[in-house]
């Protein structure tokens, strides 16, 4: 009897989930359910909330492969695609960062690849597009799935793998749009003042999507960029707390150069220590850099640098320039290390760290994580998150056309949404708006947020005012769902894992639920099973 399997949505961590399962030589039934149109290309990469214009900030060297690698994928398609992209045959390479429609594409070429080979394999694969589960409970020690289709299936195990989850815009408030993906690609935006909220690469996607409706940008022959565009009155404005640009994505090595003090040796010690502190822990850190780059830790005085001020130092060069010269000046010497292959040492290490952190930080206080999250979260989210150099390019020829603007909000801010304008007033400045975004992505869902019911009701009635998992995504502390229910639903794992958004994330979920689902499937052998515990 086969171990059946249902998989809750078909973006990255499903497929990667689906292709450690289906390496079993034991016989499974998986379901894939997808609400959307086509399985298998994830809500960010499809043309619902993307343009060709929209980069993803990660590149084919990045990307764990399914069947194929991303690079070997792109070469093997013909110039007349690519060039529909925008992307040149013979430049595409494993740095190359490309439109993220044509990652949804890899993703769904991929998907059917590894259905095809599953089914050789003696799995049976069944994809339910367009079908929206509502409900996941407990039956029988087994899992119920129910659909808006009156469908309801009894499963061995399931996996939530869910993406993104935005609110849908208020029809009252026509002009205010909570997020870049209610709505927005499909909005005729007129002449008039736009604001956006944030300045990461949900708002430079954001930016796109509505300057893209006035005008073209056009490759000059010396390779810098203009934006040409006939509108007069079209202005919009990126706010942000420090009215700080995102940098460009930096040349370094990968896969990443082991750390020489945080160790993994180092870093489980410290895991298993529930009384390690913030301070013991940005001791290391500063250890970590100086050794890195001692240079740069004279510069920036790291010998005095506390875990709540190095932030303010990190920012303060940067906070003293304007930011398009800035950027200007980042991108510049970004495109020179990359032709000389050369690597910013301070830049890689704290790059490097963010994963350990990661590891560490749901063992802090209540108060060191507030701490943590004022201060150095920040520092590793602006270093992690660094755009594509060519995101950085449009965002320049942008402001040359007079078209864009950056403006700080500071941390106190008051935001008022009417039915036609928002306004935003600071201490020192008040903006109007009569289209007003709200692009700072993805917050973290709790379990009152859960679409599924019996499994909402479930998680409240145990006290888990966010669903808890173990190191296979496993549901700790409800029996009915033990070693049945994976959750790897990325939105609700963010409150004790601040980084852990990002395909190379999905990669490492999917085969850490690969791992607890087969430990745990009723009919996979003893062998099997010690091979993946």
């Amino acid at each position: 009897m086969q171990t059946s399997i249902a998989i809750v949505g078909s973006g990255p961590t499903a497929l990667y989930t689906l292709k450690s399962l289906v390496e079993t030589t034991s016989p499974l039934r998986i379901v894939i359910y997808e609400q959307g149109e086509k399985a298998g290309v994830g809500m960010p990469y499809s043309a619902e909330t993307s343009n060709r214009a929209m980069l993803a900030n990660i590149a084919s060297i990045e990307i764990p492969p399914l069947v194929g690698s991303y690079l070997d994928w792109l070469q093997g398609l013909p110039n007349r695609r690519l060039r529909s992209y925008g992307l040149v045959g013979e430049e595409v390479d494993a740095r190359t960062f490309t439109p993220r429609l044509l990652l949804g594409e890899y993703f769904r070429d991929q998907l059917l690849l590894l259905a095809d080979q599953a089914w050789h394999d003696g799995h049976q694969i069944e994809f339910r597009e367009r079908t929206k589960v509502i409900d996941i409970d407990a039956a029988d020690g087994r899992v119920s799935v129910r659909t808006d289709q009156g469908d309801e299936t009894l499963f061995d195990q399931v996996v939530i793998a869910t993406g993104h989850d935005f609110r849908e815009p208020d029809e009252d408030t026509l002009g205010y749009f909570p997020c870049p993906w209610s709505g927005l690609i499909n909005q005729p935006i007129g002449d008039v003042l736009v604001g956006i909220l944030g300045t990461s690469l949900s708002a430079i996607d954001t930016v796109m999507a509505v300057a893209l409706q006035h005008g073209a940008f056009q490759r000059c022959s010396d390779g810098t960029l203009t934006f040409l565009t006939t509108s007069r009155d079209l202005k919009i404005t990126m706010l942000s707390r420090n009215g700080l640009l995102p940098e460009a994505d930096f040349y370094c090595p990968i896969p990443y150069t082991p750390l020489k003090v945080l160790t993994h040796e180092q870093v489980a010690r410290l895991a298993d220590d529930t009384t390690s502190t913030l301070d013991q822990i940005f001791a290391l850190f500063a250890e970590e850099l100086a050794l890195a780059d001692p240079q740069y830790a004279v510069q920036i005085g790291l010998d005095t640098a506390t875990a709540d001020d190095f932030a303010d130092r990190y920012f303060a060069e940067r906070l003293a320039h304007d930011p398009f010269d800035w950027a200007h000046r980042n991108l510049e010497e970004v495109e020179d290390n990359k032709a000389a292959k050369r690597t910013v040492s301070w830049r890689y290490a704290i790059l490097r760290m963010h994963e350990v952190f990661q590891t560490l930080v749901p063992n802090l206080s209540e108060t060191d994580h507030d701490r943590f999250n004022k201060g150095l979260r920040r520092v590793f989210i602006d270093n992690y998150a660094a755009v594509p150099p060519e995101s950085i390019r449009r965002l320049l020829a942008l402001h040359e056309a007079g078209l864009l603007r950056v403006a700080s909000t500071g941390d106190d801010y008051d935001l008022s949404i009417s039915d036609w304008r928002t306004r935003v007033t600071t201490p020192d400045q008040s903006f109007r708006f009569d289209i007003f975004i709200d692009a700072r992505g993805q917050k973290a869902l709790t379990s009152a947020d859960l679409p599924f019911p019996s499994l909402r009701a479930a998680l409240v009635a145990a006290g888990q005012d966010v669903p808890e998992v173990d190191d296979a995504y496993q549901l700790t502390d409800l029996p009915q769902f033990a070693g049945r229910v994976a959750f790897g639903a990325i939105p609700y794992l963010m409150h004790d894992r601040p980084f852990v958004q990002g395909i190379t994330e999905s990669h490492e979920i999917g085969q850490a639920i690969a791992r607890g689902l087969l430990h745990h499937a009723p009919d996979v052998s003893r062998r099997l099973r010690r091979k993946w515990a």
